[in-house]
């Protein structure tokens, strides 16, 4: 198996001391926003025989294993992170697999340079993924029941945002979180932050169910992700608990720790709390517009110890061990590739010993034990 060295992104939204305090180093005073595991060639983890994007692409079917390069082709499917949110990300949703070939397929053809700002799709993928709070971790995740919503927005006692209340009370489901969104991307900005400043006042000044919402306006004042967060509900993961998103589903992480698993691919289309671009169209033709309670995932645990974070797709599969002192060694091995990440005590892996934020990428069928007393998570595939 290979130690892991794996870069470190600077965004804008990152904690300054949550990745530099699990590692146990001194921070930089720079948000330090997520830590990259895996092999996106935009940032591949390191390894002692090369980046691990170049170690996959010299031997796909010896690192991968035969039946994950049939399934998926010659590379890693997913990419595994430590995210620390520090300040609300961009709302934002994923396209499913056909959504993400035609969305692909069709800027192509425009002759859009796939680093243009206005640019939706890098690539043929989907994004689904998975965030599993290490510390109390908030966020965002689908809409609110219209009702519940409406009463919300009501609350707040602004006058322009009646016309959104009185929608969702008129309208079936659908027909109401969709007219409603789109009111609000597709409003005047200057009117809009106008209401987006009432609000806040109004918001600050509740708190309780709006103390969410007045903390995004702090970061993003006047923008109309502010009123739209409102539609979704508010997540508050405790420590082990973890939230799936699927194609469609409007979310945002607010503030805390996690470990974060996703399918490899940078398509996200934004609907707010962000200066890069929004695609209103394109947006309302991939958002599910349903209301849904948060499903809030717990692990469940198996005869030998492990404890899986069950989901619906195949890219990837992410479960952790809590290893007490005395619980000897386990047996790891997989005929998939593996990433096993450690975030607290310390841990053995093979002949490495890993502390918490550190990681290895072990081969398909490799030979991978574990022991020592702390947590370790698991990422693999489903081949």
């Amino acid at each position: 198996m290979d130690r892991l060295t794996n870069p470190v992104r600077p965004y804008a939204w990152g904690s300054a001391t949550a990745i530099p305090h699990l590692l146990g180093v001194e921070p930089t005073g720079e948000p330090q926003a997520e830590m990259w595991m895996g092999a996106h060639p935009g940032a591949p983890s390191g390894t002692d025989r090369g980046p691990l994007n170049q170690v996959i692409d010299a031997a796909p079917e010896r690192e991968l294993g035969p039946e994950t390069v049939a399934k998926f082709g010659p590379h890693l499917p997913f990419l595994l992170k430590l995210l620390a949110a520090g300040a609300p990300l961009s709302l934002q949703v994923h396209p499913d697999l056909r959504q993400a070939q035609q969305g692909y397929e069709a800027e192509e053809r425009a002759g859009i340079p796939v680093t243009a700002p206005h640019r939706n799709y890098k690539d043929a993928n989907h994004k689904p993924e998975l965030v599993c709070a290490l510390t109390e971790f908030d966020g965002l995740c689908g809409f609110r029941d219209p009702e519940e919503a409406a009463r919300l927005l009501e609350g707040l006692g602004v006058g322009s945002l009646k016309p959104y209340a009185d929608v969702l009370r008129a309208h079936p489901e659908e027909a109401a979180l969709r007219e409603v969104l789109t009111a609000i991307l597709s409003a005047d900005r200057t009117e809009m932050a106008h209401t987006v400043t009432e609000a806040t006042a109004a918001a600050q000044h509740l708190g309780g169910p709006y103390a969410p919402y007045a903390d995004i306006a702090h970061h993003y004042p006047g923008d109309p992700g502010v009123i739209a967060a409102m539609l979704l509900n508010h997540v508050r993961l405790q420590p082990g608990e973890a939230l799936f998103l699927g194609a469609g589903v409007p979310h945002a992480y607010l503030d805390g720790l996690g470990v974060e698993i996703m399918a490899n691919s940078d398509n996200v289309l934004r609907c707010g709390l962000t200066p890069k671009h929004v695609d209103v169209p394109e947006l309302l033709r991939i958002v599910r517009f349903e209301a849904a309670d948060p499903n809030i995932l717990r692990p469940e645990a198996s005869p030998d110890g492990e404890e899986v974070y069950d989901t619906p797709i195949d890219e990837f599969r992410l479960s952790r061990h809590v290893l007490p002192a005395s619980s000897g060694r386990h047996d790891l091995t997989a005929p998939t590739p593996q990433i096993l990440l450690c975030t607290a005590g310390t841990v053995r892996a093979g002949e490495l010993d890993l502390g918490p934020g550190q990681s290895v990428f072990v081969p398909a069928g490799e030979k991978a034990e574990v022991s020592g007393t702390g947590t370790i998570f698991r990422a693999t595939v489903v081949a």
